[in-house]
C-alpha cells in the first residue's frame, strides 16, 4: 500500500519526459501485486521483467472489471464505482481504497483543461445517472457543484422552471456555467425550449442515449445543439468507471488526456499490437491513477488518434455490450 501512495504522489510530476519511465515502473509492479492482472499475463506467457517500452504492455480486457475484483496489493475496500449498464447486464465495479484521491484526480483533469471550479457555475443535466448510487460521474458533479461555491450549481430537471431562469440569468453573469448533460435529456431541453440562448454557458455533452432516443453520430448531435443553443462549439467528457481520470474535449470531438493518461490504438485484427498514430482502431488506455487496480486497459471502444496524442472516439465493437456513456460515433 505504501508503493500505490508513493504512485500517487508522483502522478502530478508525470510530463512526456518521464510518462515512459513511469508506466513501465507500475506495469512492473502491477504485473507482480495485481492478481487478475499476474494470471493474465501468464496466460499469455508474458515476463513482466522483459518489458521495456510501452508499446510492449499487454493490456488487460476491461470486460475483467465485470467479472473479478482488481486490486493492486491488498488493502481493504472503502467504496466502489459502478457502470450503469443496460437491463440485464453485468455491470463493472471499481473497487477504491481512497475516494478523495478519485476526487483530486477527477478535479485536475478538469483544471488542467479550463481552470479552477469556483471560475464556473456548474448546472447538471443527469436525469438517469442518480439512479446508480455509485456513479463515478455523479460523484465528480457533486465535487464541481460543492467547490464551485455557487448558489446556481446543482442538479436540474428537463424543462423545469429554475433551470430556463439560471440560464437567463447567467447570460448577464460574469461567472460562466458549465452543463454537463446526457445527450438525450439536452436533445430534450432543446426540443422543448425553441430559440434558448446559452450567452454565458458552456454546454459539455457526456454521451449516452441511455435507450431513449435512437443513436447519431456525434457530428450530427452536436450541430442539433449548436443550432438549438446559439453555441459555437459542443464541449464533450470522456470518462469511464474503469478509470479515475476523464479527458475533455473543446469542440469537434476532439479529446486532449491529462499527462498521466494516454491513448493507444491497437490493430483491431491483431488486439496485442500497437499502432503508431495517427491512426484508427481499438482504444487502449493508460491511467497511471489506476495504481491501486490496473492501469493497462484494452476498452471496446473505437478511436483514432493523432500526431498530437489528441483523440476521437469513432464508436462501439460490433461484439460489445452498449455502455452507458460512450454509444455515440464521431
Amino acid at each position: 500500500m505504501e508503493k500505490i501512495k508513493s504512485f500517487r504522489k508522483e502522478i502530478v510530476s508525470v510530463d512526456q519526459s518521464n510518462f515512459e519511465a513511469k508506466t513501465i515502473e507500475l506495469f512492473k509492479y502491477q504485473a507482480h501485486h495485481c492478481p487478475i492482472y499476474n494470471k493474465y499475463l501468464q496466460f499469455l506467457k508474458v515476463n513482466a521483467i522483459g518489458v521495456s517500452k510501452v508499446t510492449d504492455i499487454p493490456f488487460m480486457p476491461i470486460e475483467f472489471f465485470k467479472h473479478h475484483p482488481i486490486q493492486t496489493a491488498s488493502w481493504k475496500p472503502q467504496y466502489h464505482f459502478e457502470s450503469s449498464g443496460t437491463t440485464g447486464s453485468k455491470r463493472s465495479r471499481h473497487l477504491l481504497d481512497d475516494l478523495g484521491f478519485y476526487l483530486e484526480t477527477a478535479r485536475k483533469s478538469f483544471e488542467i483543461q479550463y481552470g479552477p471550479l469556483n471560475k464556473f457555475h456548474f448546472m447538471a443535466l443527469l436525469p438517469s445517472y442518480h439512479k446508480n448510487g455509485h456513479s463515478s460521474l455523479i460523484t465528480m458533479i457533486d465535487h464541481f457543484i460543492s467547490n464551485s461555491h455557487s448558489e446556481i450549481s446543482g442538479y436540474y430537471l428537463v424543462n423545469s422552471k429554475p433551470l430556463l431562469q439560471q440560464i437567463k440569468a447567467i447570460g448577464s453573469n460574469s461567472k460562466p456555467a458549465i452543463m454537463f448533460g446526457v445527450a438525450f435529456a439536452l436533445l430534450d431541453l432543446a426540443e422543448n425550449n425553441k430559440g434558448l440562448q446559452f450567452d454565458n454557458t458552456l454546454i459539455m455533452e457526456t454521451g449516452g442515449m441511455k435507450g431513449r432516443r435512437k443513436e447519431m453520430i456525434r457530428l450530427e448531435l452536436h450541430s442539433i445543439l449548436k443550432d438549438a443553443f446559439g453555441v459555437d462549439q459542443i464541449h464533450s467528457e470522456y470518462g469511464m468507471t474503469e478509470i479515475l481520470s476523464q479527458c475533455y474535449s473543446t469542440g469537434n470531438g476532439i479529446f486532449t488526456s491529462p499527462p498521466w493518461m494516454k491513448v493507444l490504438i491497437r490493430d483491431p485484427y491483431d488486439p496485442f499490437h500497437i499502432l503508431e498514430p495517427p491512426v484508427s482502431g481499438g482504444i487502449n488506455i493508460i491511467d497511471l491513477a489506476n495504481c491501486h487496480s490496473c492501469a493497462f486497459l484494452e476498452t471496446e471502444d473505437l478511436g483514432h488518434v493523432h500526431a498530437d496524442g489528441s483523440f476521437q472516439v469513432l464508436g462501439r465493437f460490433d461484439n460489445s455490450e452498449v455502455r452507458g456513456c460512450n454509444l455515440m460515433l464521431v
